[in-house]
């Protein structure tokens, strides 16, 4: 099977050697029948966990009855799925695609879109940000590693210091027309943005006329406690993307823009073929619903308050832990040494886990995780340790 992958598939990531085949929870099982406790769920995709029975029976359902709809038809899904985002963030509309860079890429576009009538089309991002892997999206992505190669890249994007205000302020041009960023980094590191600095951005952007986005690709629909990242701030951006566990495990992502913002792209001037099919659409509608029915902002809540005092408690324990830090089940673990070994250990004993930005171990279990399954996860990592 490894062969035949590797004979007929592109090498774009570097692959750990195991054939994932069947998922439930918070578990997953190889072609070998082996089972491993899923703390990592594929960057976040599957924040119910796997295969959750109120997907998989949305699904099924629209299966039977319509695949695929042309978006220049009307498919009710999409209106109904629109109003559960709205309803949990702010006035607006949504545009549906299939995944965040597309997300990102539509935002990037209403940027330039609506800035473009004042000469308007810089867009500040973060460094160690990362939005996505078009052109357009890696350019706005803060790292100069997904930079190489792709060269030249496109005009009109500069990357400033993460949680620094005065760099922000002094980035600032006449041609500047918006302001974009993860409330926490997780390719970056998981890097946590303070409620100062968020709540001085909005201000600026009120002041100069810039449109605020918040890439919530990763922390949203529940990751950090809330239903959207942005609630822990108190402050409503202009834009927000979403993808990842918005499907529950299937692919879709989304571009909210707020009311003024709305009507910026007119038809015919975005699109997407797939964006917000029928099934992806009933997938994301019965996340919803199972994210309420099954309380799992408030589980999210108290058992990433329990991972964290757990992993601190291993902080005190082992000198290579530098810091733990982040919000709801949305965990960095900074090493003071390199983190790939670690996260390979962990795999031969049946945890998965990520690791970001060089020497921070990513923890990123589905909403449902129990107190068993953390004592597990972090029995594994003190003995690793």
């Amino acid at each position: 099977m490894i062969t035949q992958y590797e004979d007929y598939v592109m090498k774009t990531y570097t692959r750990t050697p195991a054939v994932m085949v069947k998922g439930k929870g918070l578990k997953v099982w190889d072609l070998e029948g082996n089972e491993y406790l899923d703390f990592f769920t594929g960057w976040a995709v599957s924040g119910l966990g796997h295969c959750h029975p109120m997907v998989v029976n949305a699904v099924r359902n629209y299966l039977k009855k319509i695949i695929h709809v042309p978006n220049n038809y009307y498919n009710m899904l999409q209106g109904k799925l629109a109003q559960q985002i709205i309803e949990h963030s702010f006035e607006g509309k949504v545009f549906f695609c299939n995944s965040g860079a597309e997300a990102n890429e539509g935002a990037i576009k209403l940027v330039r879109a609506y800035g473009s009538s004042k000469g308007k089309y810089e867009i500040i991002t973060m460094q160690n940000s990362f939005h996505g892997r078009t052109l357009a999206t890696v350019t706005a992505t803060g790292q100069e590693k997904y930079h190489k190669g792709f060269e030249p890249l496109p005009v009109g994007f500069k990357s400033v210091p993460f949680n620094d205000i005065k760099a922000l302020e002094a980035a600032i041009t006449d041609k500047t027309a918006a302001i974009m960023l993860e409330l926490i980094q997780g390719e970056g590191g998981i890097n946590v943005a303070r409620e100062s600095y968020v709540k001085k951005i909005r201000k600026i952007c009120d002041d100069r006329d810039l449109i605020l986005i918040f890439d919530e690709v990763q922390t949203g629909m529940g990751r950090t406690g809330k239903m959207f990242c942005f609630e822990n701030y108190g402050v409503v951006p202009d834009v927000m993307t979403l993808a990842k566990s918005l499907g529950g495990g299937l692919p879709i992502g989304a571009m909210v823009a707020a009311k003024k913002f709305e009507t910026v792209l007119k038809p015919g001037m975005h699109a997407s073929t797939f964006g917000g099919s029928p099934i992806a659409s009933s997938a994301a509608i019965a996340t919803f619903e199972a994210i309420k029915k099954e309380r799992l902002l408030s589980n999210t809540q108290k058992m990433g308050a329990y991972l964290v005092e757990k992993l601190n408690e291993l902080k005190n324990k082992h000198t290579i832990i530098k810091e733990i830090r982040g919000k709801g089940l949305m965990i960095g673990v900074e090493l003071t040494t390199e983190g790939a070994g670690i996260v390979e250990k962990c795999f031969k004993e049946k945890l998965l886990i990520n690791c970001a930005h060089g020497n921070v171990l990513r923890l990123m279990p589905g909403m449902i995780v129990t107190k068993k399954q953390i004592d597990t996860a972090v029995s594994i990592l003190d003995k690793i340790l």
